[in-house]
């Protein structure tokens, strides 16, 4: 990790951290919208069908019903996180914008990947994505219920409300560290496919098994792990924060 800051601010300038950062920035706001509203929105239908099935407390979800909901989120959100991830992919590993047949920027890539290879280009690797999603979401947010139902229970509290901030903001790190602990194997698959040749004829692998077997071969299993470290300081931080709004806002609109 330290090589490669040294080696990136010496040939690309603090730029070369940002590479590929413009996509995400603007569909960022997106994709936690899609992925909450469809958290929600499967959490209330699995509570019209405890309450159908006059369960005694029909708000309170199995674990089943909570990672069904967090899977429900994850497969929404793939339909922007799929292509979004795929271009920041593409742009932080090609040489500077401006290098011959560089990408200038997302723009530029949508407009070439889809003239050339149409809607199937842009959403390369979208089915290693699906599942990273499905499985991913789904333990994340079980994780984190799991964590703040016990709370509460502890605590005797009535609303969530009642779990202290700093509980919240940690259980929601937890949260992200068992998500990326779990799926980085996965997610590792997906972007050696997703940056790929867009080519059958130049591509390093065949699909998702096949790339798993050469990436076993030649690296081993850490072969599915490079970069884990600097995943994981990211996933603490970012997952804190982002319950932390989650249960604000909720507590917010009521």
């Amino acid at each position: 990790m330290v090589d490669c800051v040294k080696k990136t601010i010496a040939n690309e300038g603090f730029a070369g951290f940002y590479k590929g950062a413009l996509t995400p920035l603007i569909g960022i706001g997106a994709c936690v919208s899609i992925q909450f509203s469809a958290l929600e929105a499967t959490k209330r239908h699995f509570q019209q069908q405890n309450v159908t099935r006059n369960q005694q407390n029909p708000t309170q979800l199995s674990w089943t019903q909570m990672f069904l909901s967090g899977s429900a989120s994850g497969v929404a959100n793939s339909v922007l996180s799929g292509p979004i991830e795929h271009v920041r992919s593409r742009l932080q590993i090609q040489a500077r914008s401006g290098a011959a047949g560089a990408y200038a920027g997302p723009i530029d890539f949508f407009k070439r990947v889809y003239g050339k290879y149409g809607i199937a280009g842009i959403y390369k690797g979208q089915g290693v994505t699906l599942v990273r999603e499905f499985g991913g979401y789904g333990i994340y947010f079980l994780t984190y219920e799991a964590l703040m139902q016990s709370q509460m229970k502890k605590q005797k509290a009535q609303k969530r409300g009642e779990v202290a901030g700093w509980m919240q903001c940690l259980f929601g790190a937890a949260s992200g560290y068992t998500l990326w602990t779990v799926i980085y194997p996965i997610d590792a698959i997906k972007s050696k496919i997703q940056t790929d040749s867009f080519d059958v004829a130049d591509r390093k692998y065949k699909g998702v098994l096949d790339c798993a077997k050469k990436v076993l071969a030649t690296e081993g299993m850490m072969g599915f792990y490079r970069g884990f470290v600097t995943c994981m300081l990211r996933a603490g931080p970012v997952n804190g924060v982002t319950f932390l709004a989650y249960e604000a806002t909720m507590k917010l609109i009521g």
